[in-house]
């Protein structure tokens, strides 16, 4: 694989994650989740959600890769991606150093 195709990959899933993490209540589950692993039930009873509307949402998140999933019977269980929140963190991280330079008079 060569950089660019590096690059794009990189490119697409930090675009993924930003979508993902753009929607309010997506937000909500990430805070919630921060905290511990939660059944699909006790997540809908937390934010007063139907399965399938919350489901739509576990989608989006899973396809970012900013959560995980596991299955324990009929249950299905879900959790941070932490390390995938590192990568954003560091992608985040590159703005925060280096100074702008300052844009050239326009004549």
């Amino acid at each position: 694989m060569v950089a660019s195709e590096i690059d794009q990959e990189y490119s697409a899933e930090i675009q993924l994650a930003f979508h993902a993490l753009g929607e309010p209540l997506r937000l909500k589950v990430i805070e919630i989740l921060h905290r511990e692993e939660l059944c699909v039930c006790d997540l809908c009873d937390r934010l007063h959600l139907t399965p399938s509307k919350l489901s739509f949402h576990l989608r989006a998140l899973r396809q970012a890769n900013l959560v995980l999933s596991r299955q324990e019977g009929r249950w299905v269980y879900y959790r941070l991606n932490r390390p995938q929140f590192e990568v954003l963190m560091a992608y985040l991280q590159q703005f925060t150093v280096g100074e702008t330079v300052l844009a050239r008079l326009c004549s």
